[in-house]
């Protein structure tokens, strides 16, 4: 099973809309190790409104945590601990599993851990996810250097949101990552926003 972990340079920079494309162009399963927030919404509720195939399958989630707040704080609050040993890919019968984080690649899971470790362990791909505000040059740059430093096989990078030619150059110049295509901004994200991106995504 190919396994293509959706991680962002921060927090709300595209990852679920990303990863909705993603399962609806190859036809993915989908799973989401560890959703906080589940007071408010789910990202496991939300794809499977936005995908139109009859063919994916999406997972429960490792950890499901109420508060709206970094995995391991959300942890706490609810007076457990994320192990990291304990989180398992789904049994999938298909042949590709879409795997979306939480935060960012530095985001704690526990006083030890990192989302980073989650990717580390699962040996998956990696899409990051970039949006464009003052200030993502930095965190984009940063988060492709530790997955470099992670030795982590990086698919490539999709950019999100209004488009900033001259961010995205430096970004993709200084990375020498690859460019797998662009979200614009939408006005609503629905099935038809996804399906009209999917093609664009089914080659990687």
């Amino acid at each position: 099973m190919r396994t293509i972990f959706v991680t962002g340079i921060g927090t709300d920079v595209g990852k679920t809309v990303v990863s909705a494309i993603l399962v609806e162009a190859l036809k993915a399963d989908y799973f989401k190790p560890v959703q906080t927030g589940t007071f408010y919404s789910s990202d496991r509720k939300k794809i499977e409104k936005y995908i139109s195939n009859s063919v994916s399958k999406f997972h429960p989630e490792s950890y499901s945590l109420g508060q709206y707040m970094s995995p391991h704080a959300a942890a706490e609050q609810e007076g457990t601990t994320i192990e990291l040993e304990k989180i398992e890919l789904p049994a999938c019968d298909n042949k590709c599993l879409i795997v979306e984080g939480a935060g960012g690649l530095m985001v704690p899971l526990n006083e030890k851990e990192f989302m980073v470790d989650l990717i580390h362990k699962f040996n998956a791909e990696v899409i990051l996810v970039i949006q464009n505000y003052l200030g993502s040059i930095n965190h984009s740059i940063l988060s492709l250097e530790a997955i470099k430093q992670r030795k982590l096989n990086l698919l490539g990078i999709v950019f999100n949101g209004p488009p900033h030619q001259m961010s995205e150059d430096i970004i993709l110049k200084h990375s020498g990552s690859k460019l797998l295509g662009r979200v614009a901004k939408e006005i609503e994200i629905n099935k038809e926003v996804v399906s009209k991106y999917a093609p664009l995504f089914a080659g990687i």
